[in-house]
């Protein structure tokens, strides 16, 4: 699959390099920008004060399934329902909210957990497929939590109790799952 990765920080070129492993072609576009018309998926995983800013400076932004990797760490910048809304507004294509539940600093750790730690994630019928195998080829185990619409929002809301948690145990990893498959 081809992977445009829109932001170069800690998530963007961490699932870079784990898509990378697993065959994927990765781009990588920072602030300078770049050309997305060849993906099939485009991953933005910028700071949600620079959405706008980061997508304006790619060209071939042209309905891709997304996949937006964003967490909010302020308030809100824009009247969208959700990041992933505000990121579909631009690009026009199916998305998907995944991968912000995750901590970037311990990605390299992720195939060395004794079972695929959870992604949660929230989409759009048409990019599913690509939320679901992507978090599959990152080492995780994709969770649905339903449609983009309210699931986005559900999961940028509750981005304040990831960090609590992560104020006791330091980055961590989490597993959803029914009773018997661990």
């Amino acid at each position: 699959m081809k992977v445009t990765v829109i932001g170069r920080g800690n998530v963007g070129s961490g699932l870079g390099r784990l898509w990378s492993s697993r065959g994927h072609q990765v781009s990588l576009l920072g602030r300078d920008g770049g050309d997305a018309s060849t993906a099939d998926v485009i991953v933005v995983a910028v700071a949600a004060t620079h959405i706008r800013d980061a997508l304006d400076a790619v060209v071939g932004l042209a309905g891709q399934p997304t996949i937006d990797a964003c967490n909010i760490y302020t308030g809100r910048h824009d009247n969208s329902r959700s990041l992933s809304h505000q990121i579909q507004s631009i690009i026009g294509g199916p998305t998907a909210k995944a991968f912000s539940t995750n901590f970037a600093s311990i990605y390299t750790q992720v195939g060395d957990q004794r079972v695929p730690p959870s992604n949660l994630y929230a989409t759009d019928d048409d990019a599913r497929q690509y939320a679901e195998q992507l978090s599959i080829d990152a080492g995780f185990a994709p969770l649905y939590i339903g449609p983009l619409d309210p699931g986005a929002r559900l999961l940028e809301d509750g981005a304040g109790l990831t960090r609590a948690l992560a104020a006791q145990l330091g980055p961590f990893f989490y597993r959803y799952a029914p009773p018997g498959e661990f």
